[in-house]
C-alpha cells in the first residue's frame, strides 16, 4: 500500500484537496440554520412564548401546549425538574408576584440546528444567552446571564420543547 501512495506523499494538489474536503465536511456538520430560515423564525418566536408570555409576562398556559409530555429541564442550580414540577414552579415561584422578574435574550447569542433523519427534519437544537432582571425600586436592573439549549421535537407537526438545559449562570449588573 506504501508504494501505492508514494507520488501522492509531496503532491500540494493532494494536500489543498484534501483540506477543502476536511473543511466542507466541518462546515455541513457544524452549520447552524440561517436566521432568516422559517425554522430560525418558528423557533425564535417559540422562545418569546417561554419567556416573554410566560417568564416575563407569567401568562402560563401560554406555555403548556408546548412542552413535551416527557418534558425534562436540568438547571446548574436547581437540580432537574419533569413537566409537571417545571410548570408548577413558575406559577407557584416566578409567578407568584407577576411583573417582578424579566428575562432578555442576549442579542445576536441564539442559533438553531436542525436535526434531520435520512434528511427528513425531526428536531432541532437552539441554543444563546440570557440576562435576567429583577425589579428593584421600581426599576429593573439586570441581576445574572446564563446559558441556555433547548432540544425541540416536532410531534405531530408541532414543535414541542423536550430538553432544556439552563447552565452557567453568573451574577452580572449592567
Amino acid at each position: 500500500m506504501n508504494n501505492f501512495l508514494e507520488p501522492f506523499k509531496n503532491s500540494i494538489l493532494i494536500k489543498v484537496l484534501i483540506f477543502i474536503a476536511m473543511l466542507f465536511y466541518n462546515f455541513v456538520l457544524n452549520a447552524q440554520v440561517d436566521k432568516s430560515s422559517d425554522l430560525f423564525k418558528t423557533l425564535k418566536s417559540k422562545d418569546s412564548i417561554i419567556f416573554k408570555r410566560t417568564f416575563n409576562l407569567c401568562e402560563v398556559e401560554k406555555l403548556e401546549p408546548i412542552i413535551a409530555d416527557n418534558f425534562e429541564f436540568y438547571h446548574d442550580l436547581g437540580g432537574i425538574q419533569n413537566r409537571e414540577e417545571f410548570i408548577n414552579s413558575i406559577k407557584n415561584g416566578l409567578c407568584s408576584k407577576p411583573g417582578n422578574n424579566k428575562r432578555k435574550l442576549v442579542t445576536g447569542t441564539l442559533e438553531v440546528h436542525q436535526l434531520n433523519k435520512n434528511g427528513i427534519l425531526y428536531g432541532a437544537i437552539q441554543k444563546g444567552k440570557h440576562t435576567f432582571l429583577q425589579k428593584q425600586n421600581s426599576e429593573f436592573k439586570t441581576v445574572g446571564i446564563a446559558d441556555f439549549t433547548h432540544v425541540w421535537i416536532l410531534e405531530n407537526e408541532k414543535w414541542k420543547l423536550k430538553r432544556v438545559l439552563s447552565y452557567n449562570h453568573k451574577p452580572l449588573s449592567e
